[in-house]
């Protein structure tokens, strides 16, 4: 196990953090859970669903509430390493409610770091951000691409992460940072692009297609992306930031495309386009090649295979998908 046992996971009922969780047990850490949340459906947590969940612990902490709660665990339990997924991620609804974006994204968040750089047992602080921060770009970009946020919740991401630069440079705080493309697979909210298709094309609703589906992205699996976030936790070099993403760029449409493919659905009949969402970012491109290179870390999942494991778990569950929320509820 390299030498790790306690992992303490921040938003642990996210999508990332509940399949990082999973991960995590899979490498025989001791996991605690936090969310502000009850535990969403165990077909939404991954960690859930091989039964190896016995050194799973679940705590309802708020980041915006329980401060106090999270670190009497941390120093009660003290972890090797924090990883944080926690945050107000919705990008097109955090123009309507800028203040909890910030609220979460900076003040809480500052304040749980102002605690954690006191922590002497701590080894790495995981701080999982966002490549929203960059903005659009013009092709693949490094890590040491300039900020230019587009909307308030990149802009609450891109504060955050100054503020742990001046945490690292002022007290050798042990922080990593990850940002990672558009995360997919297994367990994904419904709202989210590929399980929302794949959802609508089996129960016969019309697909919204945001500004007919132009923007380009690259799509990264979940087991990749939290096989990534565990080297990046044990053998990563603080204060650096690490990309983590696939060299393959598919736009939109024809992402939903491949999935009518998939299906065996006609796209112009289901599929109809919409306006797009303010502030929307044309291309996200993350060159990944300093996490290759320096860490050894591969993808493993095409997407092709992604989609089709995405697709069985539609299917498989999906008399319990239809009686679940299929989009967002914003929570303050």
């Amino acid at each position: 196990m390299s030498g790790v046992d306690k992992v303490v996971v921040i938003g642990s009922n996210s999508f990332s953090g509940a399949s990082f969780s999973a991960y995590a047990l899979e490498q025989g850490a001791r996991v605690f859970g936090m969310s502000r949340s009850q535990e969403a459906h165990k077909v939404f947590l991954p960690y859930r669903w091989k039964g190896n969940d016995a050194n799973f612990s679940f705590h309802p902490y708020d980041l915006n509430h329980h401060i106090d709660e999270i670190m009497a665990l941390i120093h009660a339990e003290k972890p090797a390493y924090v990883v944080n997924f926690a945050a107000q991620s919705m990008v097109g609804e955090s123009w309507a409610n800028p203040d909890h974006w910030f609220q979460t994204n900076v003040v809480s968040t500052i304040k749980l770091h102002d605690q954690l750089r006191r922590c002497d047992f701590l080894r790495r602080y995981v701080h999982v951000t966002t490549p929203e921060v960059y903005g659009t770009m013009s092709g693949f970009i490094t890590e040491d691409t300039p900020f230019n946020p587009s909307t308030p919740y990149a802009v609450s991401r891109a504060a955050a992460d100054m503020s742990l630069r001046t945490f690292f440079d002022a007290y050798d705080f042990p922080v990593v940072y990850t940002r990672a493309a558009n995360v997919y697979g297994p367990g994904q909210a419904l709202y989210r692009i590929i399980p929302r298709t794949m959802f609508y094309l089996r129960t016969g609703k019309k697909l919204g297609l945001q500004g007919g589906g132009v923007s380009r992205r690259s799509f990264i699996h979940i087991r990749d992306v939290s096989s990534a976030t565990w080297k990046i936790m044990t053998d990563g070099q603080n204060g650096e930031t690490y990309h983590i993403s696939t060299n393959e760029l598919v736009s939109i449409r024809e992402l939903v495309e491949k999935i009518c493919v998939k299906m065996g659905v006609d796209f112009d009949t289901n599929v109809e386009v919409t306006a797009d969402r303010l502030g929307k970012d044309s291309l996200y491109a993350l060159d990944s090649n300093k996490l290759r290179n320096s860490l050894g870390w591969v993808d493993q999942i095409s997407l092709d295979a992604g989609l089709d494991e995405c697709l069985s778990w539609i299917d498989g569950n999906l008399d319990v998908l239809r009686q679940q929320p299929s989009d967002y509820i914003h929570k303050p």
